[in-house]
């Protein structure tokens, strides 16, 4: 049921319809010079405030969904046990009960994985975010990653259609003991119909701290064709698909991981010959390392994503990927 709560949630009152709760401060100039009241539903109204909020704790025999509150257009089915290799990984699929993210939309979602958890967080499908012609449209995403818990939070892609203004926040709040998996993706448009780099603004934001607040690193991007290219150097160079995986463990040296993702991704641009570029790299703090990934098309950057997720899951768990649940 739209805003009723699913199984337990916490007993604080909290008035999700707040506009204080699901609003982000500081979003970019960029996406909110294009602020306005939308001609059809305003923001705040049904359906255009979408909230998740997911808690997982540790029984003896796996990761359980122990709290659960869902708002339309935002919901789940329950979690899914299929990973043969780890049987106790909880693997949840977010989504969403309409097409897509519109003009005026504001997301949120809350992933708690308690002490020793397991978790795997993916979505449906890419998110489509469409035309707007009046306001814009955010996503709040916050990961919590307790004490020795293994998290994977990897959503497909976004794709911001022509004249879309979109801006999300990713927060992960990880424990020092925590390994967390991180995937983050866009194409530049709907590339298999020649739109390229047509959307008013793309604006992201990652943030990584520790529960005391102390900040880890952060990743920002800003693509605004209207204002800067992006399409040179240190952008989308002539790519139409981006990609970034981030792997935040203290489990191994950090130049391991960097390694690890190094060797993976080679095999993967020697193979796509010249439709793949990238690149990996320690995090700060010694946190783990990252890479990015620029490809022309996706199926090849999906690969590329796949192996380097098989690879740092082997060397962290010593187990691969699980199958494909999807065609």
């Amino acid at each position: 049921m739209d805003g009723s709560p699913v199984g337990r949630v916490s007993a604080d009152p909290v008035d999700r319809l707040d506009p204080g709760y699901y609003t982000i401060d500081g979003v970019p100039g960029a996406v909110t010079a294009h602020a306005g009241i939308p001609d059809m539903l305003p923001v705040g109204s049904p359906g255009k405030v979408g909230i998740l909020e997911l808690e997982f704790g540790r029984t003896d025999r796996r990761t359980e969904l122990t709290g659960h509150y869902q708002k339309t257009p935002l919901q789940i089915m329950r979690p899914l046990y299929y990973d043969e290799h780890r049987p106790e990984m909880a693997y949840v699929m977010v989504m969403t009960a309409g097409g897509g993210i519109v003009q005026g939309d504001r997301y949120r979602m809350d992933f708690t994985c308690g002490p020793d958890t397991e978790v795997n967080l993916t979505t449906q499908a890419a998110t489509k975010v469409y035309k707007m012609e009046q306001d814009y449209a955010t996503q709040l995403v916050t990961v919590t990653a307790g004490p020795g818990s293994y998290v994977e939070y990897l959503p497909h892609p976004t794709i911001p259609f022509a004249h879309s203004r979109f801006y999300q926040r990713v927060r992960l709040v990880a424990d020092p003991s925590a390994t967390v998996i991180l995937g983050e993706g866009m194409l530049a448009g709907r590339l298999a119909r020649g739109e390229r780099n047509d959307y008013d603004a793309y604006c992201s934001d990652l943030e990584v701290t520790r529960p005391d607040g102390e900040t880890v690193f952060a990743d920002t991007v800003r693509l605004v064709p209207s204002e800067n290219g992006v399409t040179g150097p240190a952008v989308l160079g002539d790519f139409g698909v981006m990609a970034t995986l981030f792997v935040v463990t203290g489990e191994v040296p950090a130049p391991v991981v960097a390694d690890t993702l190094h060797e993976a991704l080679a095999v993967q641009v020697e193979r796509a010959g010249g439709a793949l570029r990238a690149g990996s790299s320690v995090l700060p703090r010694d946190s783990g390392a990252w890479a990015r990934i620029l490809g022309e098309e996706s199926p090849e950057v999906e690969a590329a994503m796949r192996a380097a997720w098989d690879a740092v899951r082997r060397l962290l768990l010593g187990a691969p990927v699980p199958a494909r649940r999807r065609p």
